[in-house]
């Protein structure tokens, strides 16, 4: 991504970026995201969000698995928190064109 943030899309395929890694804190027992900056402590709901973005499948897809574990629509949800860490720059997505 640029120094202009761009908002992902329900074909982008999200991963996270090289510094930052998904990882299992036994302190604060929670998953955490944790980066050169510092940590982000992540529910278990974000957790699983995260831990679905690996780069091969699309927003879309990750919200049809959440939708069915959740047993409601969580569009929305899942594409406001994935933009948020993107916009952290802790999230690479490309689109299905390879944007």
């Amino acid at each position: 991504m640029s120094s202009t943030s761009r908002e992902l899309t329900l074909s982008a395929r999200p991963r996270l970026r090289a510094h930052a890694r998904l990882q299992w804190d036994p302190v604060r027992e929670k998953q955490v995201i944790l980066m050169p900056e510092g940590v982000l402590v992540l529910n278990a709901t974000a957790a699983t969000i995260v831990a679905l973005c690996d780069g091969q499948r699309c927003v879309s897809a990750i919200i049809a698995v959440l939708s069915k574990q959740y047993n409601c629509m969580v569009d929305q949800d899942v594409l406001t928190f994935l933009n948020r860490l993107a916009n952290r720059r802790l999230l690479d997505g490309t689109d299905e064109q390879g944007k």
